[in-house]
């Protein structure tokens, strides 16, 4: 099964640690585009339901469908004068026409760039003049923040709601009656771009991920590599993550339409619907956010449900899993374990030095499956792909002796106490374990003597009696005193992103803007 820990010898002559798969290497195909690799044999699926919605009376398309609009789409597009290299803003919530939309702007050979329908006007603006989109794609929830960015908008659903813009079934039929082009267009390559999705901003500005077909395939042929053939057309996946995020669009639908499973799409976060969905459909696999996994353990209304009749899965956004077959049962807090095809590597921050096991330090990938670069930020590109192919992913984490990999924080959320360095994660994880707490985010304020205090804002439970300083007290008596928190505030959310990410910068920001006037 190869080593999990190889220590190679560069050209220079120094010694590194890079760490690989214990699983060999896994075959990619060439030349093959994502639409091609996903919907390969749907024809012999064709009535089978490939994407259902879980709202009752919610839309639903066969693998014949889906291979058939996808193709349509991509007709259509053409017809409508988008090239090879165009860009495609898609502001849709998930439905189950979602991977028909963004699969049939890739088989046009243009660049599918997923956007948060729920965002500002001036957000979804600024995404579509930042990556020159030609076109964008939208239902009522966005037409009316879209319809004045300067570009065509095919309109997905009522149309009386979306005055001015391509009706999508129209534009559909058309092609229909067009036919194939005349004049034969540029064939799609395996190296060109195919997404362009854009990172969440938490910890700066906002930017596009160029991602080639090669890119998405390389990825889903490692994800998928213990995936066997008796699961073929029977796996069943929430998509309750956005399909906007690469992980909604790609690890769950693609990932799930590759082995001629069934999405069962949701829109929005409702336990109870969240909960009937799961044993209604009998859904196997359900990628979630740890606010889910905490509603599932906390909320009483989990009670009502009964999932024990299901060979039901709920994993978080990593490739964390037990795997008993292949000798491997992933640890807790781990991540996981280092998939096939990829290179990892943990460095030290301030010297790029390679660490050995058990000792963290910055998380560095290497594979087929690394982005192409951030869109027109040249500079931002070569500050996170160095010259040798390694990303650097601002993680801080370490590999342990079996191969598993731990993630201890962000570097640039690391709070620096007296020269100590804190991990806002662990001091989460310790404070959610309290029975009272029912949410938390950790975070560093300026102190002028400290450089950075642990600061903390808790969501309290429903009847929960327990101070401030009893929470305080429950976790320094937990971990180490530079670690200890010296505030603690009581808040009704804690903010998040889509994603689920803490978003701790707007925490900080927010309390520095407090305490200001309070200290004038």
């Amino acid at each position: 099964m190869g080593d999990a820990a190889i220590a190679v010898m560069e050209e220079e002559g120094e010694q590194e640690h890079i760490f690989r798969s214990r699983f060999p290497p896994v075959a990619v195909p060439d030349g093959v585009t994502v639409p091609d690799f996903v919907l390969a044999g749907a024809e012999a699926y064709a009535d089978k339901v490939a994407l259902v919605e879980a709202a009752p009376g919610g839309r639903s398309y066969t693998y014949g469908e889906v291979a058939r609009d996808v193709a349509r789409f991509a007709r259509a597009l053409r017809s409508v004068g988008i090239r090879k290299g165009h860009v495609v803003v898609v502001a849709l919530p998930n439905l189950a026409v979602y991977p028909v939309v963004s699969l049939g702007v890739m088989a046009a050979g243009a660049i599918f760039s997923g956007v948060n329908p729920r965002s500002l006007a001036a957000e979804i603006r600024k995404q579509v003049e930042d990556s020159e989109a030609r076109l964008v794609v939208a239902n009522e929830v966005a037409y009316d923040k879209v319809k004045d960015v300067g570009v065509p908008v095919i309109g997905i659903g009522e149309q009386g709601l979306m005055a001015g813009a391509i009706s999508w079934d129209e534009l559909l039929a058309a092609a229909d009656r067009t036919g194939p082009p005349v004049v034969p267009l540029e064939p799609v390559q395996q190296s060109d771009l195919c997404a362009l999705p854009y990172s969440s901003g938490t910890t700066g500005v906002s930017k596009g991920v160029m991602l080639s077909h090669r890119n998405l395939v390389s990825n889903l042929c490692s994800s998928m590599f213990a995936v066997g053939t008796e699961l073929l057309g029977q796996v069943v996946t929430l998509g309750l993550m956005p399909f906007f995020h690469i992980y909604g669009i790609t690890g769950i639908c693609c990932a799930t339409l590759r082995h001629k499973g069934t999405v069962v799409v949701m829109d929005r976060f409702d336990l109870r619907t969240f909960l009937g969905a799961l044993v209604a459909h009998r859904v196997m696999f359900a990628p979630v956010v740890p606010p889910v996994m905490l509603a599932m353990v906390k909320n009483p209304i989990a009670d009502e449900f009964d999932l024990s009749g299901l060979a039901l899965n709920c994993i978080t956004l990593t490739h964390a899993g037990d795997d008993p077959e292949k000798g491997h049962i992933a640890k807790r807090n781990s991540v996981g374990f280092i998939l096939p095809n990829l290179e990892v590597k943990f460095v030290d921050p301030d010297t790029g030095r390679s660490l050995a096991k058990n000792t963290p330090g910055e998380l560095c990938v290497r594979s087929q499956c690394v982005m192409q670069g951030y869109y027109r930020k040249k500079e931002e590109t070569e500050r996170t792909i160095d010259a040798k192919g390694w990303l650097h992913t601002g993680d801080i984490g370490y590999i342990d002796d079996d191969g598993d990999v731990f993630i201890v924080d962000r570097i640039k959320e690391l709070i620096k106490y007296k020269g100590f360095q804190v991990a806002p994660a662990e001091l989460e994880a310790i404070l959610l374990s309290h029975p009272s707490v029912e949410d938390a985010a950790v975070f560093g304020l300026p102190d002028e003597e400290a450089g950075e205090i642990p600061v903390s804002c808790v969501v309290r439970r429903s009847g929960a009696a327990e101070s401030e300083a009893d929470i305080m007290a429950y976790v320094a008596s937990r971990v180490a005193s530079y670690k200890k928190l010296r505030m603690l505030y009581l808040v009704d959310a804690i903010p998040k992103s889509v994603s689920g990410k803490i978003l701790r910068r707007q925490l900080r920001d927010e309390f520095i803007n407090m305490i200001k006037p309070a200290a004038a």
